[in-house]
């Protein structure tokens, strides 16, 4: 059996890339808990045959019209949309439905984590970090600091390194730091000020 005839490439570009684009754009907006691609073959040919299920009724009218022989461009036109655009936009009005307060009533929220949710909306905080042993670390995270995502372990890099004075306030910004990165391991909790 080889795997390279043109029929059987074709079912796999047909009932896999769709699936398996759906699968990496969802990781992107949601990310998550990693998996080996061998698991998500499965899942892609599952993606894959809901999009063209929800596409039905737009096949069968371009495979019923003669636009395969009169505009042959527009035609390859189509089938580019279903296999590579249509999946990225399942997974956007999925993300929507999601992110919905009435369907949140009844299913969790897709990000699984507090920090990712938080950190994924990209809005300025002062920070105060708490050590597991006590130290506080406080800064200003910005539009040129980071915040680690799923699956990686939580990491922040704060872009200012501030001083904090003995009732907790921000006192003045350190001198000669470009910032300070703060592990996982250390962190017990993490105080966000507008």
């Amino acid at each position: 059996m080889d795997i390279w005839e043109v029929d059987k490439l074709m079912l796999f570009i047909a009932f896999v890339i769709p699936g398996f684009i759906a699968i990496k754009c969802y990781q992107l907006i949601f990310p998550g808990t990693e998996r080996p691609t061998s698991e998500k073959l499965v899942d892609a040919v599952a993606y894959s045959s809901i999009n063209y299920a929800l596409l039905i009724l737009p096949i069968i009218a371009v495979e019923n019209s003669q636009l395969d022989s009169v505009h042959p461009f527009l035609y390859y036109l189509f089938y580019i949309f279903v296999l590579f655009f249509a999946p990225i936009m399942w997974v956007l009005a999925w993300k929507y439905l999601r992110t919905r307060d009435f369907f949140q009533k009844n299913a969790p929220h897709p990000t699984a984590k507090p920090w990712d949710y938080v950190f994924s909306q990209r809005k300025p905080y002062w920070v105060k970090i708490t050590l597991k042993d006590g130290t506080v670390i406080a800064g200003r995270y910005a539009e040129n600091s980071f915040a680690s995502s799923a699956p990686a372990e939580e990491q922040i890099y704060l872009e200012e390194a501030w001083i904090v004075s003995d009732k907790g306030g921000f006192v003045r910004q350190k001198n000669n730091t470009a910032g300070v990165i703060v592990l996982h391991a250390e962190i017990s909790h993490v105080e966000l000020r507008n």
